[in-house]
């Protein structure tokens, strides 16, 4: 026997004995070696390595007689086993254990106490015994989502007896662990589970349960299609048993480094009302989803991206937003769809964009589609400055010039008798360029000279005639639409001065300092009279009335038509910003005094038309913005005054100053609004926690960008069990009241949660609608902690989406789908 001390060594085993390769050994602490028989003992970080059979242990003994390896762990000075087993076998992830014995020659081991992961689930056993043929029998055995070795909180399945394969696991009577109580009432006698090593087809399981309106369901039954590496889809299908039913399909597509995305589309066959009334029907519906990203550096210089979402009005309301019971879903008034496509040329002075865009209004069923637009840009350049020019530009070498080009395709109508010959003939296309040329001087040091000249073109493919028909029913009044091409154009030029002025305040109590700046701005402007005759834009026509009416050729067409009236006048605004330095015992920076911004951006704006025959002052718009109760509530608002009078018995403004009649002005519009949060430190983490997962969106997959967005949107959606409690709420007004009807709405909105213990949380969400006088929506929810999973209980109490729900998710990703879900709905009308 020799002993090699404490330096680290190393020692190779000659290839025989039937060995196919050379076993390579290591040890940090010491080696020993017993000549008599043939066997080596490792301490200390020991390493063996054979093929591809790789272990590392604080104790391992070589028997080289019979090709035997044996590992442990050694007890430390505190009488703690540390040290334990890691091996990796060929094509597995590593794994630790209690002990193990293998052997060399037949591929025979057996292992002790061993925790490892297997497709995103971890699997321990007392006891693993593993053949030549990568066959493992496993006893007293538990399949669980926690990664502790002993998990605190799990739901796993224990299995006691069990064989481990390439593409399968058989296990003998298995049953439910919970919170670590053994569930032995829910037992399986045996099963048989495919563990496939890549993706594969196969069934999905639906969900069981029972729906108020539609009845007993069998929801998302399936197959999965795995196509190859790069694409894969779900066919899904939903019966009720009243007659309802759904189907899906869910694809998805993914090329590293090239682009990613997917496409879903559903159908839902609703039956509604009575069978056997009139009432009853079939309500048919579809909706239609596509997103496609491509990466940066697939093309550079060239992008392309989808975010397609179109389907008929009723889909979100009649299916409950797929089941999903999503409040803001079901609600939701809008649907938008966008394919866009760019490219920059002579590196990056010119740039092209085409697009493709749905807009849909589901409560009155109008689409507005845009196939498709395009712009072609220039980027601004001083025609009249050199190359070469050494000194300042001169006055005339800042002359800026751009130019654009925009084509569009587009048609408004309504989703019923969309693709009709009628309808498709209302399409409105044309071409729109637009040359902008400014010039900025500084003048006198102060001022800031800003002029430019506009000139805007139009291609128009159709024009329209206005004509009075003598018909049955009287005079009536028709628009006519005329093909071919006609141009038109308008032209507008402005010049004007803006400065800053600065003023101070004294100091008065804490405030040390206060600063006042105002930003005056002025401008001329003209703009000739293009309903002149000499143009050929605007024409007259006889009303019912028999009263000479003046209209454009091009009212109606997508780039407006060129202006009426000649204007020259004279445009304002003047923007505000107020700061002052308080003394603060809580801020020790720059000397104890804090800045704080009183108000920020309080701008008034309006324009006076010189040679306007009547309402020659426009109306004066403002806005602002504020912070208080140390910058915790933030505060817009903004509205219109109405600088002239209104008679109430003819329902209409009148041509006279409303000071005149002992008002300043009208106050015809006023929107507040403001949010507050009680704990600050909450929407920081929450912000903090999204940036993080911002940074990872190049790399999720569609639905994990759609489940992101939905944090984003929804504060009750992103649960921290690092904060203790959080309250938060916001508030809306708005006041219209142009004359003759005064409108008012008010909502207040509030939503936080609070952590009943480390593990458990509540939050809540409730609002109130001044106008309607009534609570909005109130959702209360329930979140446990599980470690490797999450559950949830979700309670509407009362209105029309009445119902509760109770969710069991595991956070491993291969069990992300896997839920447990109870729900009662009380709730009618899809």
């Amino acid at each position: 026997m020799d002993s090699l001390g404490t330096k680290r060594d190393t020692a190779q085993k000659d290839a025989t004995d039937g060995l196919k390769a050379m076993v390579t050994i290591a040890a940090a602490d010491s080696q020993v070696t017993e000549l008599k028989t043939n066997i080596i003992h490792l301490y200390g970080d020991a390493k063996v390595k054979y093929e591809g059979f790789e272990l590392a242990a604080d104790y391992i003994r070589v028997n080289q007689s019979i090709n035997e390896v044996f590992a442990s762990g050694l007890m430390d000075h505190n009488n703690k086993y540390s040290g334990r087993p890691v091996v990796i076998f060929p094509n597995e992830p590593p794994k630790t254990v209690d002990s193990l014995r293998y052997n060399f020659d037949t591929g025979n081991g057996v292992t002790f106490g061993i925790f490892t992961e297997v497709d995103g689930g971890f699997i321990q056993a007392s006891r693993v015994r593993k053949n030549q043929y990568n066959e493992m029998s496993l006893y007293h055995g538990m399949y669980s989502t926690c990664n502790l070795p002993q998990p605190h909180t799990h739901f796993g399945i224990q299995i006691s007896k069990g064989i481990v394969t390439e593409n399968q696991i058989i296990s003998g009577p298995a049953y439910l662990v919970m919170e670590g109580v053994p569930l032995k009432f829910i037992t399986i006698p045996f099963g048989f589970f495919p563990k496939p090593n890549k993706r594969s087809s196969g069934f999905l399981f639906p969900t069981f349960g029972e729906e108020f309106n539609r009845g007993f369901y069998m929801r998302d039954i399936g197959w999965y299609l795995a196509f190859n590496d790069y694409w894969d889809s779900e066919l899904r299908g939903t019966l009720y048993s009243k007659g309802s039913w759904e189907t899906a399909i869910l694809t998805r597509y993914r090329v590293n480094y090239k682009y990613n995305g997917g496409f879903n589309i559903n159908f839902s066959n609703t039956k509604s009302g009575v069978e056997g009334t009139d009432q009853y029907r079939a309500l048919h519906d579809f909706r239609v989803n596509w997103n496609h990203t491509q990466l940066q550096e697939a093309n550079p210089g060239t992008t392309f991206s989808a975010s397609v979402q179109f389907g008929t009005s009723g889909y979100a309301h009649n299916t409950a937003a797929n089941a999903s019971y999503n409040y803001e879903e079901i609600t939701r008034n809008t649907m938008n769809s966008s394919i866009s496509y760019g490219r920059t040329f002579a590196d990056g002075k010119v740039n092209f964009t085409a697009s493709m865009r749905h807009s849909q209004n589901m409560a009155d069923q109008t689409l507005s589609l845009d196939l498709p637009t395009f712009s072609l840009s220039v980027a601004s350049f001083n025609p009249f400055d050199s190359k070469d020019r050494v000194g300042e530009q001169k006055w005339y070498q800042r002359i800026n010039v751009s130019y654009s080009l925009r084509g569009d395709n587009t048609l408004n109508a309504k989703e019923t008798g969309l693709f009709s010959k009628e309808t498709l003939d209302q399409f409105q296309h044309g071409f729109q360029h637009s040359i902008p040329v400014s010039l900025s001087l500084n003048v006198l040091k102060f001022f800031q000279f800003n002029t430019s000249v506009n000139y805007n073109e139009g291609w128009h493919f159709q024009t329209y005639r206005r004509r009075l028909e003598n018909t049955v029913n009287g005079f009536e009044e028709l628009r006519d639409t005329v093909r071919g091409f006609r141009r038109s154009y308008d032209y507008s030029v402005s010049s004007g001065l803006s400065t800053k002025i600065y003023g101070m305040y004294p100091k008065i109590g804490k405030i040390q300092a206060m600063r006042h700046v105002i930003t005056p701005s002025f401008n001329l402007n003209y703009r000739p009279d293009f309903s002149d005759p000499m143009y050929g834009f605007y024409r007259r026509y006889i009303d019912a009335r028999g009263e000479e009416n003046l209209y454009s050729i091009f009212q109606g067409s997508k780039y407006g038509s060129p202006g009426s009236g000649r204007s020259m006048g004279i445009g304002f605004s003047i923007d505000n910003n107020l700061e002052a330095k308080l003394l603060s015992k809580q801020d020790t920076t720059d000397g104890g005094v804090k800045k704080v911004h009183i108000l920020q951006g309080l701008t008034f704006s309006g324009n006076y038309n010189f040679v306007a025959d009547s309402f020659k002052l426009s109306n004066i718009n403002f806005s602002g913005r504020t912070a208080l109760f140390n910058q915790k509530i933030n505060l817009n608002f903004n509205g219109t005054f109405d600088p002239y009078s209104y008679d109430r018995t003819a329902e209409r403004r009148v041509n006279r100053y409303a000071i005149k009649d002992g008002q300043l002005a009208r106050l015809t519009q006023f929107g507040l609004s403001f949010d507050y949060s009680f704990n600050p430190d909450a929407n920081k983490s929450r912000q903090q926690g999204l940036d993080s997962l911002d940074k990872q969106k190049p790399s999720m997959t569609p639905e994990q960008q759609q489940q992101l967005a939905r944090i984003s949107s929804d504060p009750n959606a992103f649960v921290d069990f690092n904060i203790p409690w959080n309250l938060a709420g916001s508030f809306s007004f708005q006041y219209s009241n142009p004359g003759n009807r005064e409108t008012v709405t008010a909502t207040l909105n509030i939503h936080g949660d609070f952590s009943l213990t480390p593990k458990w949380k509540v939050q809540f969400n409730s609002g109130y609608d001044f106008r309607q006088k009534e609570v909005s929506m109130t959702r209360f929810s329930i979140y446990r902690d599980l470690h490797c999973w999450d559950m949830s209980f979700g309670w509407v109490p009362f209105g029309r989406f009445q119902s509760y729900n109770v969710t069991i998710r595991a956070k491993a990703s291969i069990l992300q789908d896997l839920k447990l879900t109870k729900r009662n709905d009380n709730f009618g009308g899809f």
